[in-house]
């Protein structure tokens, strides 16, 4: 039984996560509340292995099953060397993307079989879902044009536009769906703004 807090962060690429991380972990540290930030995929010595390989332009050959289960093998490694134990500490863990990414990007955007997809990460699903999700809901076209193109050395982010799309869509669907755990705040506001709105979301949900 986890003591601590499990808070996952979620958007479309450029939608703003790592600003509002750097936030959190400010605002956090200043309280003295002990927590732990980790991302995925990486987070581990082997997870930031498989990382290197998912996010790498050069591997444009990788499948889509290659790349879920990929993505997968590296969130079980995540989960039993950071957050598992960060968790049993007591710690709040927050968790740059996480297992909705992987419905997203890959059923949504790959158009892998959502049940796939949901099969392959369940022991994420059934043992170490979030107490809270943050969705920062920004568009792919705004979150593109704020950072000015996709970088070119990232696989995913060169996957194109109507790619982002279909993710951005899926996020939409399992905000709707999950409307208790998921929490969307307007990625257009400025970033103290939309700051203050995650502090609200996640007090709502007993997290701060």
């Amino acid at each position: 039984m986890k003591k601590g807090k499990f808070i996952t962060f979620e958007g479309c690429d450029g939608c703003g996560k790592s600003t509002q991380l750097a936030m959190l972990d400010k605002y956090l540290s200043q309280r003295e509340i002990p927590h732990l930030f980790t991302r995925e995929p990486g987070g581990g010595k082997i997870s930031e292995a498989i990382r290197a390989i998912l996010l790498d332009g050069a591997n444009a050959e990788m499948t889509d099953e290659c790349e879920a289960l990929l993505y997968a093998a590296a969130r079980v490694q995540h989960l039993h060397d950071r957050v598992a134990p960060a968790l049993e500490e007591g710690k709040l863990v927050i968790c740059d993307r996480y297992v909705d990414s992987s419905v997203a990007y890959q059923a949504g955007g790959r158009g892998l079989p959502g049940d796939f997809v949901r099969a392959i990460n369940a022991r994420a699903l059934e043992f170490f879902l979030p107490d809270a999700t943050v969705f920062i809901d920004l568009s792919p076209e705004e979150a593109f044009r704020r950072k000015h193109g996709a970088d070119e050395n990232d696989r995913l982010e060169q996957a194109g536009m109507d790619f982002h799309r279909r993710v951005y869509a899926e996020y939409k669907k399992l905000a709707a769906e999950f409307p208790g755990r998921i929490l969307s705040v307007d990625g257009r506001k400025s970033p103290d703004a939309l700051f203050e709105d995650v502090l609200s979301a996640l007090r709502s949900r007993g997290c701060l």
